[in-house]
């Protein structure tokens, strides 16, 4: 039985992965000043931050149009697919899932839409794993079960420069509550099954690397790890060099996609675990 994947662009995968695995991935819309660009295919990243800060009139986001997604579905079925899995943001925080949803239902029970409650390599690392298991033989239910697995145990955390562009996005209740002095403080967010966290802020970006590092140590033995910046990849790779002997699998360095960065802002660092079973 050969299965397809399909994702969009929220999820880092590296092209050179996608690639190997032959996994589809449906770009997201971010609209700058009245024009629509195809994340990571009209637009760089690099380009994004450096413009983000000085913008006059924010970033917004858009989920691909229910055809966009029917076509990769065709497009893998025509191919040979017999079944295919599509992989999404959480339902919570982004319509992609619902239009991939949508898309799904010309096809019957031959497309399985998955929420995976995560972004980023949070829901990259879903897709990925799910397609290695899938050239190795597992079937469409198998990897139905390995997916679900994933989506309990897969952590993300972020220390991001300020949560006003968390705030100005509007998908996270409590942020509201954080006005005033709140806004000079670094914010430490965490994403989990579809949930925003927060885990305090920090006075300085010293002690919320810190934190950031603590948080990691708590989730234990690890099969799998990313660090995440938006635009910030001095620090970055400083933080990689403190955490890669963590995973026996060399860790991942992400600039973060545009579609995730318009909501977090510039200067973000993270990590994205598998942590072990």
């Amino acid at each position: 039985m050969k299965i397809g994947f399909v994702t969009d662009s929220t999820s880092d995968i590296p092209a050179s992965l996608a690639g190997q695995y032959g996994i589809e991935i449906v770009p997201v819309l971010v609209n700058l000043n009245g024009r629509s660009y195809l994340d990571g295919v009209e637009i760089s990243r690099e380009e994004f931050y450096s413009r983000l800060p000085g913008m006059r009139h924010l970033p917004t986001t858009s989920s691909p149009s229910v055809g966009s997604f029917q076509q990769r579905y065709e497009k893998l079925f025509k191919a040979g697919a017999d079944s295919i899995l599509s992989i999404h943001p959480p339902n919570g925080l982004s319509g992609i899932y619902n239009a991939a949803r949508l898309a799904a239902q010309e096809f019957g029970q031959r497309v399985s839409v998955i929420d995976s409650g995560q972004l980023s390599l949070g829901l990259g690392y879903q897709v990925t794993l799910a397609a290695e298991a899938a050239a190795k033989g597992a079937m469409h239910e198998e990897l139905l079960s390995l997916v679900e697995d994933l989506r309990q145990r897969v952590r993300l955390t972020a220390l991001l420069e300020t949560i006003a562009y968390v705030r100005r996005s509007g998908r996270v209740s409590w942020v509201n509550a954080m006005i005033g002095s709140a806004l000079r403080l670094q914010p430490l967010v965490g994403l989990r099954l579809g949930i925003v966290q927060r885990f305090g802020q920090a006075r300085t970006r010293l002690q919320g690397i810190e934190r950031l590092v603590e948080i990691l140590n708590s989730w234990g033995q690890l099969e799998r790890l990313a660090v995440l910046h938006t635009n910030a990849e001095a620090a970055a790779s400083q933080l990689l060099e403190r955490v890669k002997s963590k995973v026996a699998i060399p860790p991942m360095l992400v600039n973060v996609t545009t579609v995730i960065g318009t909501h977090v802002g510039p200067n973000g660092l993270g990590f994205v675990a598998v942590p072990a079973s």
